[in-house]
């Protein structure tokens, strides 16, 4: 980790909150590694792989994030997708970038310089991931949530970022929550329309981004050129516990009792994670997938799963 290298993320760290959502700025995008060319050759590397997630632009901010791949097939190569993205119709995500050792050096290269500063209010970083979005012009990012905390880096092009709290349970309720961490399942997060006004909407250009926290519901369009972005993603304690506590109250729903959501009560929280916290390390409920991996395994980088 080199930690003593200059910041190429900015936050306002005065404020910064890991629960709540910011704007950030950055200085990645005239990082070799991701210009178009090299983000071909990390397509061809990826080609066959779960590492290569893409779709069409027929699909809308309504289309299940998990079915999205079949029911709107991009049917081009990685290589042809990449390199005709102006033309493609296409969304495509390079998915666990740091599973490639170059890109594993950029990861860092953006993460160890804040990795200090960000754990200051926010300790025990692990589980760090790359992800690198290409999108032809006019495409939505549908409506989802996901398990880590995450900060979105535009590098080309412009787009809208819809985003919104991570408690705001009008948009995505505690149920569909627990779902998802414990089953990395997104049936019950659905989207509205009317959900557009309650929205922080950020339009994004090269050298903007935009950090979000645990299970911040969000949805993604671009305007009319192609675009390119980075999101840089992790885990902390705080996010660890969280999403074990959704696991047990999953668990609990399911067995005919009615939980009490995440965070309204300290003392059952901590009940909840230490319960939790025994099933896992006995092989049960939370200790393999569909359930992050890092429930099990906090490792220093996430694992394709």
């Amino acid at each position: 980790m080199n930690t003593g290298a200059a910041a190429l993320i900015d936050f306002d760290w005065d404020t910064f909150d890991p629960w709540r959502i910011q704007a950030v700025r950055h200085r990645l995008s005239d990082h070799p590694l991701l210009q178009p060319d090299q983000l071909v050759a990390l397509g061809k590397r990826f080609q066959g792989s779960t590492r290569l997630f893409t779709f069409n632009n027929e699909a809308g901010a309504d289309a299940n994030f998990d079915d999205v791949g079949r029911l709107y097939p991009n049917r081009k190569s990685a290589a042809d997708t990449l390199q005709g993205i102006t033309d493609a119709k296409a969304w495509m995500l390079l998915r666990h970038v740091q599973d490639d050792p170059t890109y594993r050096s950029l990861v860092d290269l953006a993460m160890d310089p804040i990795q200090p500063l960000i754990e200051r209010k926010d300790p025990g970083m692990h589980y760090r991931a790359g992800w690198i979005f290409v999108a032809s012009p006019r495409t939505v990012t549908p409506f989802h949530i996901d398990r880590n905390h995450g900060i979105l880096l535009q590098v080309r092009g412009t787009k809208k970022v819809y985003v919104w709290d991570a408690d705001d349970t009008q948009v995505c309720g505690e149920r569909a929550r627990d779902v998802f961490h414990a089953r990395h399942d997104l049936e019950l997060v659905k989207w509205n329309e009317e959900f557009r006004e309650r929205a922080h909407v950020f339009t994004l250009g090269p050298g903007m981004g935009v950090y979000m926290p645990i299970t911040s519901p969000h949805m993604v369009e671009t305007t009319d050129e192609p675009s390119i972005t980075i999101s840089l993603t992790y885990s902390t304690a705080a996010t660890r516990r969280n999403a074990m506590r959704h696991v047990m109250n999953d668990l609990l729903y399911r067995k005919g009792i009615k939980p009490i959501p995440v965070g309204k009560r300290p003392l059952v929280d901590t009940l909840t994670y230490a319960t939790a916290s025994a099933l896992v390390a006995a092989h049960g409920v939370g200790s393999r997938p569909p359930a992050c991996p890092s429930l099990a395994h906090p490792s220093a980088y996430a694992v394709a799963d």
